[in-house]
């Protein structure tokens, strides 16, 4: 018994450090991201249709590729927000919309997806590692901004601090 109480206090150090390394790394990776306000109104999506950017919500903006494996494991807390948030995906350098429509098909993926063919789109958020993550709140005014793999349940609580 005392060797696994030892065992679980590693962990739990161990997942701690991680967590707080990793962090770390998110903060100085978003210093040179975009902070501007929200300036675009809608998107072209994958299945030809137009999303519309509510006014009086907040917006969360995920930049992934589907060559990235990062980007795999976090499609699925993507996903699960999309269904209460309102959420567009960008997929960067990640082939044609065919191609990206064949990688959310095979994985069950149902969220809205603009296909930045030329990374155009990064470069203009200033885009440098995937994924990255912005959060708009009502007003459109950045409240956060993230490189790297976010939890569903931070996300969430971002989007719900960022709706208040």
């Amino acid at each position: 018994m005392k060797k696994l109480k030892h065992y679980i206090k590693e962990i739990f150090l161990i997942l701690m450090t991680v967590i707080i390394v990793a962090n770390i790394m998110s903060i100085y990776r978003s210093r040179d991201l975009t902070h501007t306000p929200l300036y675009i109104s809608s998107f072209e999506l994958i299945d030809s249709s137009t999303y519309h950017v509510k006014q009086n919500k907040p917006l969360l903006i995920h930049f992934w590729a589907t060559w990235c494996p990062t980007c795999k494991l976090e499609a699925s807390n993507i996903d699960f927000l999309s269904k209460h948030f309102e959420v567009i995906t960008v997929a960067v350098k990640s082939g044609s919309d065919a191609e990206v429509r064949k990688f959310m098909q095979e994985h069950g993926y149902h969220f809205k997806v603009f296909n930045d063919t030329n990374a155009v789109l990064a470069s203009e958020f200033h885009i440098a590692g995937f994924p990255t993550t912005f959060i708009y709140n009502k007003e459109h005014k950045l409240s956060f901004s993230e490189v790297g793999y976010s939890s569903t349940l931070t996300l969430y609580l971002k989007m719900l601090w960022a709706g208040r």
